[in-house]
């Protein structure tokens, strides 16, 4: 099987996905919440869903959906405080499991992650037959569902992962996997947000098909630096390596909003999923940040940056949660509606190397 247009071996990349992690950790802790729709997050006015069981998604309910709106589409909706230290106690145990088969883990989040199993410590051949064991043993130690994407790189990898969900599993083939991304809707590609299918929608580009059309050229001058990512990858080729040790310089999320936003509460409420999201992979990767940055996108597609940077590391996700507070407020009263908020964290470093000095205070 060629790889991506070259005659080296293909890799074979795992994409393991937990099925609504958070409300199943709840849900396995309290049998009495188990068949009920529930939300980790916060039932309060200005609150936001985390995570939702599958059990609610049935009723309309999704991560980063006001809790007032949950509620009204799902009246029965059982909240539940997020309790971070716990999954992230269950992640490492999922790690755990990873590192059996493989030392090439890259950690989306504390509920995903990517393998190349191309070698692997086992020394199977079959990557689907990884997947399932390594499904099948992550029920066995946490109780817990998990679905796996199987393929040749890792966007389609993670592609697959959301085909059989919950609690399945998907291969995309070299031979099926330009095929593949030519009939899905550029919506719906890994990595492309509201704002990004929006440009692409504006430019008649709604498909993988459509983006296939479209020279290199035109992707860059539209796209910039992505415009080269987006060109391999409507012919199925993304040539990007797993990579365990990876510490970016900086980690951030961002979301463009339907409607302007024109005070403090709603904008709080936006930004809470963003701040959850960050903190969630620097928690999976093991990663301190001393630098918070809240980016405000106004209607008329001005743009700010408000920053805080502290002598060590934020200690927990409440510290950041006060710290985008500080620097949201003072921005309001707004003449302007907002069309995007942002959060992302930077002078990243391993937990491992700031845990040694404390320690050494400590003593």
């Amino acid at each position: 099987m060629p790889d991506e247009g070259c005659s080296e071996r293909p890799r074979k990349i795992v994409h393991v996905d937990m099925d609504a992690f958070y409300t199943s950790v709840e849900q396995r802790g309290n049998p009495e919440l188990r068949g009920l729709p529930v939300a980790v997050g916060s039932p309060a006015a200005r609150g936001v869903v985390a995570a939702a069981s599958y059990e609610a998604r049935k009723s309309g309910v999704h991560s980063a959906m006001p809790s007032v709106t949950a509620q009204r589409k799902c009246p029965d909706l059982i909240f539940v405080r997020p309790r971070f230290d716990v999954y992230k106690s269950v992640s490492l145990q999922i790690r755990a499991i990873f590192a059996e088969y493989t030392p090439l883990i890259e950690p989306l989040s504390l509920d995903e992650a990517y393998l190349d199993v191309t070698e692997n410590l086992k020394g199977m051949e079959i990557a689907t037959e990884i997947a399932s064991e390594i499904r099948a043993k992550i029920k066995q130690v946490t109780g817990l569902n998990a679905s796996a994407g199987i393929s040749y790189n890792k966007f389609l990898a993670k592609m697959a992962s959301d085909l059989n969900k919950p609690n399945g599993q998907a291969v995309i083939t070299p031979k099926n996997g330009p095929a593949f991304v030519e009939q899905l809707p550029v919506k719906k590609f890994h990595g492309v947000g509201p704002a990004t299918a929006e440009k692409t929608h504006r430019l008649g580009i709604e498909t993988g098909a459509d983006l296939k059309e479209q020279t290199l050229d035109f992707l860059t001058q539209h796209f910039g630096k992505s415009g080269s990512y987006f060109y391999g990858i409507a012919r199925g080729i993304d040539n990007r390596q797993v990579k365990p040790d990876r510490v970016r310089k900086s980690v951030g999320a961002e979301d463009t909003f339907a409607e302007d936003i024109h005070s403090y509460e709603p904008a709080r409420e936006g930004l809470q999923p963003l701040i959850e999201k960050v903190w969630s992979y620097c928690e999976a990767n093991e990663i301190g940040a001393k630098t918070a940055t809240l980016k405000v996108k106004y209607a008329d597609f001005s743009q700010i940056t408000r920053s805080k940077t502290f002598p060590s590391a934020l200690p927990a996700i409440g510290d950041l949660e006060d710290m985008v507070g500080l620097l949201l407020a003072p921005l309001f009263p707004t003449r302007k509606g907002i069309r995007l908020l942002g959060v992302s964290l930077s002078s990243l470093e391993r937990r491992a190397a700031i845990a040694e000095p404390q320690l050494r205070l400590a003593l």
